[in-house]
């Protein structure tokens, strides 16, 4: 039997499931009976990509079945294998998708099931810079639980978001591996049919960072093997429905690798690996570099652990800047003040302190180098919520005087201590910013008078004085933008332009940021961007960025505008934290932000104004954006500003409300604008907004049409 035969038996096998389970649905409840994933903008999304049908009903379904047929063609060339393979993952997925009738929740934990788009774009970023270096999908169960469990071990601690689909789950379950989105280690199900969530991921990355168009199958295919970092892991025994889905694997470009004695297909079907060199064998197959960060403390280091949540009962010790008093600081020092890689702790050490305790800490980074600048303090302090939560049981929440740290008890009891949070400052700052830190010293004090005299004595007016500059910072005062293309990685025409008073659509780049960035890495993703052509002030165009932009997209765009949404607004590539897009009805705009699950007065959740507006395409009346950048006095300048907003989820209105009332106050008189801007518990009934808008005589009614 050639395997060629095996993939088209295990093919034919998941087809007679998949006919089955359509009709069993069918007699159950009907043609018309609505079927699809949550959260999802994209219906079932595999098929929906590689067809560009969507399907809505199982009698949809049911034709869709008679689609899918078409692939599995029983020639004796690659392509009819492969597109058997593809045929496969497509009938998993309408298996899986069945489950999900009249159940939104048909997985318990520890599995997963389907994720929903908003945890796509969550993971955009970290897939963009390369925090996620690559994507593990490991299927079946190890020859014992202890080498399987050191295998996803190994992932997760280089960074990789592991899938575990099978008997592994149970295997990490045994051995007490952390999992969870959080840890970036999912389980999706048991069933091999489980999958198509992870195909699905794949295929929904293209689609909303990739501008591939549902039905553009090559185009699909090309990008998920070019820009997404998947492959394969699967532990023997492999039977002929494992082979038939590792051929769909390898037609999206992800190579298989095997502990089986088996058919061997240079580059994309790797047998007989013992399970301890997996990871080395998959890294080399799909050409995946990690980046070494080896970190001298007693717990595992990397960012995997960036999610994790230390809840109270398995705390050691808390630090909570909003009962005590607590501060971060960078602070800029001669070369002579500093003497590189010491440490000092002044007070007890986290072993004095009673368990479950709440107390004071601060600690002080103090770098010098001939390159470095004030500008970067903030930079820097920015990274520590990054640094300090790849700490495997350490949690950190705010920043500045307002941060939280919470020890596990784990480890704590693994030798955690003071000089090993030190120890993770100063490798960071030393290995990312090299090019301007020559020497570094930390300074950890936990003496409650200490916390209190530099929390209020240096670094609150260090925080003021920044404050106080950037607030007085504007797009006039600089003489030039900066470009970021980070995000290119997976959305290819996308460019931000970055300016102080409009950051990056994904909320993490400011223009501060952004120079930095540049000057660390003058080749880098940031380049500067000159602004001495104006064409349109009132839009916010220029030619010189309009050159830029038309360099560093490939020349896929031409020109852009900074300051409108209605006139060659900014494209997204599909990071963004929020999307505004405009209600006619009352002649605004509404903004959704990603947390937001629910519907919107335009009619459409955040997953389905997303689907129009990512991939690096410019969407005339929709953009995406930063949550700061709303209160911005450049927000929209072009259609009157901030006055538009006329609704946004109560979550996000909270989250900005001081901002935003303070601007709406400065440019129109306004007291506590947000007041006058509805949310999902007034109303997402567009005629209902109008007349709850009418009453609070909103100033977006009387401003002049903006289509």
């Amino acid at each position: 039997m050639t395997l060629f035969d095996v993939i088209f038996q295990g093919n034919d096998a998941v087809y007679g499931l998949t006919e089955k389970a359509v009709d069993d649905a069918i007699a159950k409840y009907g043609a018309d009976k609505k079927v699809g994933f949550p959260g999802t903008a994209y219906s079932i999304p595999c098929y929906y990509a590689v067809t560009g049908t969507k399907v809505g009903t199982l009698g949809e379904l049911k034709d869709a079945l008679a689609v899918v047929k078409t692939l599995m063609t029983r020639g004796a060339k690659l392509n009819d294998a492969l597109m058997s393979g593809v045929a496969t993952a497509l009938l998993a997925e309408f298996i899986e998708v069945l489950k999900y009738i009249d159940n939104d929740t048909p997985y318990e934990a520890p599995y997963t099931g389907h994720l929903p788009d908003p945890v796509i774009r969550e993971l955009g970023v970290p897939l963009v810079t390369g925090d996620i270096p690559g994507v593990p999908v490991i299927i079946g169960e190890a020859p014992t639980a202890e080498e399987g469990a050191a295998l996803v071990k190994s992932y997760q601690e280089q960074g990789q978001l592991v899938t575990l689909v099978g008997g592994i789950i149970d295997q990490c379950a045994q051995q007490k591996v952390k999992m969870g989105a959080n840890v970036r280690v999912i389980p999706l199900g048991k069933d091999i049919t489980a999958v198509a969530h992870v195909v699905s991921v794949a295929i929904r990355a293209a689609l909303i960072f990739g501008n591939i168009k549902p039905g553009d199958a090559a185009g699909l295919m090309a990008y998920t093997k070019e820009r997404v970092p998947a492959f394969v892991n699967a532990f023997a025994p492999l039977n002929e429905v494992i082979v038939a889905a590792g051929a769909g694997a390898i037609a999206l470009g992800f190579p298989v690798i095997t502990n089986e004695d088996t058919f061997a297909v240079p580059e994309c079907l790797i047998p007989k690996v013992p399970v301890e060199k997996m990871n080395a064998a998959s890294l080399e197959a799909r050409n995946i570099k990690i980046k070494i960060t080896k970190v001298d403390i007693p717990v595992s280091f990397g960012s995997a652990f960036e999610g994790e949540i230390v809840r109270r009962g398995d705390m050691q010790v808390e630090f909570d800047g909003s009962r005590v008093d607590c501060c971060e600081l960078v602070h800029m020092k001669d070369p002579s003040e500093v003497e590189d890689h010491s440490f000092e702790l002044i007070g007890p050490d986290f072993d004095e302190f009673p368990v479950g305790s709440k107390q004071s800490i601060a600690y002080v980074v103090e770098v010098a180098g001939k390159n470095m600048q004030a500008d970067f303090e903030p930079v820097f302090e920015r990274k520590f919520h990054s640094y300090l939560n790849c700490i495997e049981g350490l949690m950190h929440t705010g920043q500045r005087d307002m941060i939280r740290i919470r020890i596990s008890k784990d480890t704590f009891n693994a030798g955690f201590r003071a000089k090993d949070l030190a120890e993770v400052l100063y490798t960071q700052i030393k290995n990312e910013f090299a090019a301007v830190v020559d020497k570094c010293q930390v300074k950890i004090y936990t003496k409650p008078e200490d916390c209190t005299r530099i929390r209020h004595e240096i670094a609150i007016p260090m925080f003021d004085k920044r404050d106080e500059r950037l607030s007085s910072m504007t797009d006039e005062a600089v003489d030039v933008y900066y470009s970021c293309i980070m995000c290119q990685a997976f959305s290819p025409s996308h460019v931000c332009i970055v300016t102080p008073e409009r950051l990056g659509l994904c909320g993490a780049v400011s223009w501060f940021d952004a120079k930095a960035t540049h000057e660390l890495d003058p080749n880098g993703p940031c380049q500067v961007v000159t602004k001495e052509r104006p064409i349109d002030e009132r839009i916010g165009e220029y030619e010189d960025v309009n050159e830029a932009v038309k360099k560093f997209s490939q020349g896929a765009l031409d020109d852009v505008s900074l300051y409108s949404i209605m006139e060659k607004p900014m494209t997204s590539c599909g990071c963004f934290e929020c999307i505004c897009g405009i209600e006619p009805f009352s002649n605004g705009v509404c903004i959704a932000n990603r947390e937001y699950a629910g519907q919107t007065p335009l009619g459409m959740t955040f997953s389905e104004l997303a689907s129009m507006t990512g991939g690096g395409v410019q969407t005339p009346g929709f953009m995406g954006h930063g949550k700061h950048f709303i209160a911005s006095k450049k927000f929209m300048k072009a259609e009157g500003g901030i006055a538009r907003i006329v609704w946004m989820p109560k979550d996000l209105k909270d989250q900005v409300a001081d901002a935003v009332n303070k601007t709406a106050k400065e440019l129109y008189g306004i007291d506590n604008f947000c007041d006058m801007i509805a949310d999902e518990t007034v109303t997402t009934d567009p005629e209902e907004l109008v007349a709850w808008l009418t009453e609070k005589g909103h100033p977006a009614l009387s401003m002049d049409p903006m289509m």
